[in-house]
């Protein structure tokens, strides 16, 4: 990963012109580092099948970034979830201004598809990324999550809808980030198998990080906690204990899942995963 994080420096969006913070506002966020796990996802299936594809997949892994940086940049607005800290930084719409944030977020999420045109793949492979990341990220992916979370605060849903809300918001970009891998490498069978896998793996992060919300600090989690009052959260709903059922289960089905891949993929994926599917415990 540390290869891919120099990559990703050395190719920070760039704007110049007589805007006095506009180029710091594309890469304050970037700098600020983040847990890179969609990308180290990506990575893993590529790593595991074909290691010299694994220069180009940073391309791929960059663009899912990006797109995922910009959520949270427009996630923290005051309009969503008016978060001040990110990252363990202050939020743009904090360090600089809210037009600046915004304009910020939308041009992160275009440059996304900018570094995918630029990957070193055929038109057919870099086309699949770009779809990939389109519709798992777009109107019936991330912004629709967002959208009915946003709609329905302190409107108590069911948990099915809750379910499907964060399937949306959450795991459908964690999904993504796998099958991107597995197009990269070629395997269509696989990408289906590891987007249904990454479904399960996106709402465990989900129920996990409903948990954290609640039981770490600010500092710790690098962003404002205890924020989730009047969202759907899974703790909201349930309530702590049951919440903690639901991830444990959850993982259990998750870990069985990565225990049933193939050595290749499983040697790969368990130093990542084993970390993040134990982390509400």
């Amino acid at each position: 990963m540390q290869n891919f994080e120099n990559f990703l420096l050395n190719h920070l969006p760039t704007s110049k012109s007589i805007h006095p913070t506009y180029e710091k506002a594309l890469q304050k966020m970037l700098i600020a580092g983040g847990k890179r796990f969609r990308p180290a996802l990506l990575l893993s299936v590529v790593n595991a099948y074909n290691p010299l594809l694994v220069g180009g997949a940073y391309y791929g892994a960059y663009a899912i970034e990006l797109l995922h940086t910009y959520s949270l940049i427009h996630d923290d607005l005051p309009a969503m979830d008016n978060s001040p800290l990110r990252r363990g930084e202050p939020t743009l719409h904090v360090a600089f201004d809210e037009v600046t944030a915004i304009l910020a977020g939308d041009a992160l999420n275009t440059y996304s598809f900018e570094v995918l045109c630029d990957a070193p793949f055929s038109d057919a492979t870099r086309v699949a990324l770009m779809r990939e990341l389109a519709v798992n990220g777009g109107l019936n992916g991330m912004v629709l999550g967002q959208a009915i979370d946003c709609y329905f605060e302190n409107k108590p849903l069911d948990i099915e809808d809750v379910r499907v809300l964060h399937i949306n918001k959450t795991a459908k970009l964690i999904a993504a980030s796998l099958k991107m891998g597995a197009i990269i490498i070629g395997d269509e069978k696989l990408g289906e198998r590891l987007y249904e896998f990454g479904i399960k793996l996106g709402l465990l992060f989900q129920i996990q990080d409903d948990i954290l919300d609640v039981t770490q600090s600010s500092e710790t989690a690098g962003k404002l906690t205890n924020n989730d009052e009047a969202k759907n959260s899974f703790v909201t709903l349930l309530g702590l204990g049951v919440a903690m059922n639901e991830a444990n289960e959850l993982a259990q089905e998750v870990t069985e899942e990565l225990e049933s891949f193939d050595a290749k993929l499983k040697d790969e994926l368990s130093p990542l995963l084993t970390h993040y599917i134990n982390r509400h415990r």
